[in-house]
């Protein structure tokens, strides 16, 4: 994990806090933004930085936490009772490589970006804050410096005079400091202020004390420190983070029908002329060939859909392979393991499961296709049904090249149907149809003058 660069640098994640105000029982670091735990998103841009150790500080929802985060390059360090930032980082002392800097980030400010960090990082000559100006710095840290413009100190609102108070320069909480340094700091702080707590940015002061050099940099975006405390705050940075994703797709090339009506939960990557409608949800990992066109409301989850394919809308794609120029849906649903050669035609309300269909083979309307293996050229009737499944077993059907199946075909696995055969409408095969000819199977047709149809009683 660590590289000969960053194999000194420890970093801190703070994800103790309950998060009372998300009114939850699941603890808020693992309330789920683009569909990954906010711990999550924390963990795999501090990860980018290839540092030597990451430990995640953890309190409230205990082993849940701890469970929940499955990198194995991962240490954990409890924080009980929860006794302020600093307590919090003092817990993770006895994990940290002492000879070089420690970056204290937090569990619940997701979007904070690898470029940001790495400024941080190449910059960590003594103390380095990131701080950001805002119109309404009202709940923050506000950064106090001297008449030469040099950090002097962090005073936390509730501390804070009135003075103080109209200072639009705050503090978002992360910093970087040597850590044999950031360990003396923490030792001498008090908890002498209005929560009882021990401040992590008491050290500030501190550390100015000492003459230690304090700068600070800024984030590229303010929203990259936005931390969340509730469901309206969690809901908000998840729409930001979704046009921020939106726009950086567009500025690729991709065309959006409206970026305010898009969601990535995972990583999507798009070839050229790529055209995607509105209310589509991307999960996992999507790739998209050049010239796919999705229709609107349509969900893709680890899928592949190769150059020319259009998805019409409201269809449902996930654990699949697409082939190119093929068109799929609306009301398609493709699923797991599902493998679909050029030019495949598949339409609206069928469902394929855990099959292959080669080149040019179509399911239009209406059929159920599990398990089964579909030659070239084929062409499947509406309401055809695989019937895979026997109660204990699946079982796989085999259709050759240039076969015909009827409408409303009853196909009992394991069967095979040869290359070119023709099944006859409204059939129930349940022994092997030989290459070519006709294969049916239907009961006479006959008319029963007595038979009444049941009445419901009472």
């Amino acid at each position: 994990m660590p590289n000969s660069e960053n194999e000194l640098l420890n970093v801190v994640i703070l994800a103790a806090g309950k998060g009372t105000r998300m009114y939850s029982s699941i603890p808020k670091v693992l309330h789920k933004l683009a569909g990954t735990p906010l711990l999550g998103h924390v963990i795999h841009t501090a990860t980018n930085l290839n540092p030597g150790k990451i430990c995640v500080v953890y309190g409230h929802g205990g082993e849940t936490v701890r469970a929940a985060m499955t990198n194995p390059d991962l240490c954990f360090a409890l924080q009980e009772p929860q006794l302020g930032t600093g307590h919090a980082v003092q817990m993770a002392l006895p994990q940290l490589e002492e000879n070089g800097c420690t970056l204290v980030l937090y569990g619940d400010v997701p979007l904070i970006k690898r470029s940001t960090l790495e400024r941080l990082v190449q910059h960590s000559d003594g103390m380095v804050l990131l701080t950001v100006e805002l119109d309404d710095p009202r709940g923050y840290g506000r950064i106090v410096r001297d008449a030469m413009g040099n950090i002097t100190r962090i005073v936390e609102e509730k501390d804070a005079t009135a003075e103080e108070r109209r200072i639009r320069e705050v503090n978002t909480g992360v910093l970087i400091a040597p850590t044999r340094a950031l360990k003396s700091w923490l030792g001498r702080l008090n908890n002498t202020n209005a929560q009882n707590e021990y401040y992590l940015t008491d050290i500030v002061a501190i550390a100015a004390s000492e003459g230690v050099k304090i700068s600070s940099t800024h984030p590229d975006q303010h929203w990259e420190v936005m931390g969340i405390n509730n469901k309206l705050q969690l809901a908000e940075l998840e729409r930001i983070h979704q046009l921020d994703v939106a726009h950086a797709l567009m500025r690729q090339g991709v065309s959006l029908a409206d970026p305010a009506r898009f969601d990535v939960r995972g990583e999507l990557v798009c070839g050229a002329d790529v055209f995607i409608d509105v209310n589509c949800l991307f999960e996992g990992e999507v790739r998209l060939g050049d010239n796919v066109r999705i229709g609107a409301n349509s969900i893709l989850k680890d899928a592949v859909i190769m150059d020319g394919t259009q998805i019409a809308p409201f269809t449902h794609i996930e654990g699949a392979q697409i082939g190119p120029d093929c068109r799929i849906g609306p009301y398609a649903r493709i699923r797991p393991g599902t493998v679909l050669a050029g030019e495949a035609h598949i339409g609206n309300f069928v469902e394929i499961k855990n099959s292959t269909f080669d080149s040019r083979s179509k399911a239009n309307h209406l059929s159920y296709i599990g398990d089964a293996s579909v030659g070239k050229n084929v062409n499947i009737g509406a309401g055809t049904i695989t019937c895979n499944y026997d109660g204990a077993s699946k079982h796989k059907t085999v259709i050759e090249d240039d076969a015909f199946i009827g409408s409303d075909t009853q196909l009992i696995a394991p069967v095979t149907v040869g290359k070119g055969a023709t099944i006859g409408a409204g059939s129930t095969i349940a022994r092997n149809a030989p290459e070519g000819g006709l294969t049916l199977s239907r009961v006479k047709q006959v008319h029963i003058d007595y038979w009444k149809r049941p009445t419901k009683k009472g």
